[in-house]
This record gives structure tokens, sequence and C-alpha cells, in this order.
């Protein structure tokens, strides 16, 4: 088996969002990172072949269980969608102004793991080494990095009025939008990175424009920009453990199960500027120049 963090990178590339202009992105970035894992995953394997004899060795048939699930994931994407596509009002509970649509979508989750958890045979979890660890620990780090990055967002969001104004007037091109929106995606949320870059491109090509008007003008008219911003926004996702959450989940997952991870750093040095980097600049020069 080869190592678990640069796989990382291919798995953002097949996450990412399936569309007519960004197909070809997301296929060169995922490529790339799948020729070099099977390499990395070839050389592992032939150090490993002379351990065990191949007379001895257990092969278990490839197979996939409790496929139900896919179900509930659809239920899941679904809810999510939904979400993001119907305004049903506030209401204000505790205090707190909130969408309806977005308790409905979360009762949906929650309801989608509770089904999960009972129609799944508990076997195939034991099975599987299913523990609770590796959700905690990212729940609890997560809330620290959430609580600790509010004030760089607020920068963010305060654009070419806030302390990073020098860096948000320098984004002029899209190749700017690319590396910039991704720099910051890869330590901050890629959400409102995207939305601080995305409002950057609109005042920059049309300024003083409503944005009911806009938005469909930088869609047709600079469709360019708004792949930068997309791609670099979702693609540094996986340059270090924090760009996402299933980042550090697939580190605690495979810490747990005996596989030495590197550091923070260390993931960065050895994965995110052997590997990663480089295919983004192949990107950049195929698509952004």
């Amino acid at each position: 088996m080869g190592d678990p963090p640069l796989f990382l990178g291919f798995l953002h590339g097949v996450s990412f969002f399936w569309t007519l202009h960004i197909a070809p992105h997301m296929l060169t970035v995922s490529g790339l990172l799948l020729v070099i894992y099977y390499f990395v995953d070839r050389y592992h394997f032939r150090r490993e072949t002379g351990r065990v004899p191949e007379t001895e060795a257990h092969k278990t048939p490839l197979g996939l269980v409790g496929i139900h699930n896919f179900i509930f994931l659809g239920g899941i994407i679904g809810a999510v969608l939904m979400s993001g596509m119907v305004d049903w009002g506030q209401v204000n509970v505790l205090g707190v102004h909130r969408g309806v649509q977005d308790w409905v979508r979360d009762g949906l989750l929650i309801v989608m793991g509770i089904l999960s958890m009972t129609t799944t045979a508990i076997e195939i979890r034991e099975e599987n080494d299913f523990t609770w660890f590796p959700i905690l620990e990212v729940a609890y780090l997560f809330v620290g990095i959430f609580i600790t990055m509010i004030p760089c967002l607020l920068i963010l969001k305060a654009g070419s009025h806030g302390q990073l104004a020098f860096l948000i007037n320098a984004v002029k091109q899209p190749v700017h939008y690319f590396w910039v929106t991704g720099a910051l995606s890869g330590f901050l949320d890629n959400a409102p990175t995207y939305l601080t870059f995305f409002n950057t491109a609109l005042g920059s090509h049309y300024p003083g424009m409503a944005e009911a008007q806009a938005v469909p003008l930088l869609m047709s008219e600079k469709i360019l920009y708004l792949e930068a911003i997309s791609a670099g926004a979702v693609f540094f996702g996986a340059c270090s453990y924090i760009g996402n959450a299933p980042n550090f989940m697939v580190r605690s997952i495979a810490e747990e199960a005996g596989t030495p991870m590197p550091s923070f750093f260390g993931y960065i040095v050895k994965y995110t500027l052997v590997f990663l980097l480089p295919s983004f600049v192949v990107v950049t020069v195929i698509f952004f120049l």
C-alpha cells in the first residue's frame, strides 16, 4: 500500500465539482496524481513483496458491503444541495436568525446518520476497526481552528479596506486568482476565500453594477477568472492537514490503524511541495497563462 497522504490529493481532484468548464482541470490534476500514486504504490509494493512468501499470503477478493449506505449518502448530498437552492425564510431560535432550509438540512443529515447506524450490521464496522476517536479528534481540532480563524476571515472579508489590501489589490490575472485563492484556501476555510475573490473579480470587472447583473456576465464573459477561483479554492485544500477536515480525518484513521504519518510540516515538505504544487504548475501553464 502506498502513502495515504499522497492519496489525499487525488481524492480532492475526484471530489472537484464536475462542470463543462472545470472538468479538464479536474482530469488533469486527478490524472497526474493518480499516475504518481501508481508508481509510488508500485515501488512500496515491490519492497514489501519479499517479506511474505506468495504461497502463504492471504488473498481476500475485492468486495463491497453495506452498499445500501449509498442511499443515505445521496440523501446527504441532496439535503446540502436543497439548502443552497431554496429560501424558506428565517426563524429566530434563542436569538439566532437562521434559514428554515438550514434547519431542515441539518435535521436530514442527522436522520441519514441515524438510519445508517441502525441499518448497517455491527459486524461490518467491527471488521473495519471502526471507532469514534478520529471523528472526535477532528471535531475538537476544527472547533479550535474555526474559532481562531475568525480574525483571519474578517481581515480577508474586509477586502481592499483590510490589512490584506496589498494582496487583494495585486490580484489581476487568472493565474493570480488561482494561486492566491489557493494559497489562502490551503490554510483557511475555502468557502469565504472563494467568496472574497469572487467578489473581487466582480468589483474589478463590473464596478458599480448590481450583483444580479454582474454574476451572469462574469460567468459568461470572464469564465476563466471563475475557473481560476474555483480551482484554487478546491485543489489547494489538499496542501495541508487543515485545508479540509477529511485530510486530518484520513491522517487520524491511518495512525489509529498503525500507519506512520508525517507531521503537519512534514506533510507539506514531503508531499505538497514535491507532488501537489508541481501538478498545479502544470494546470497553470495549460489553463491560466
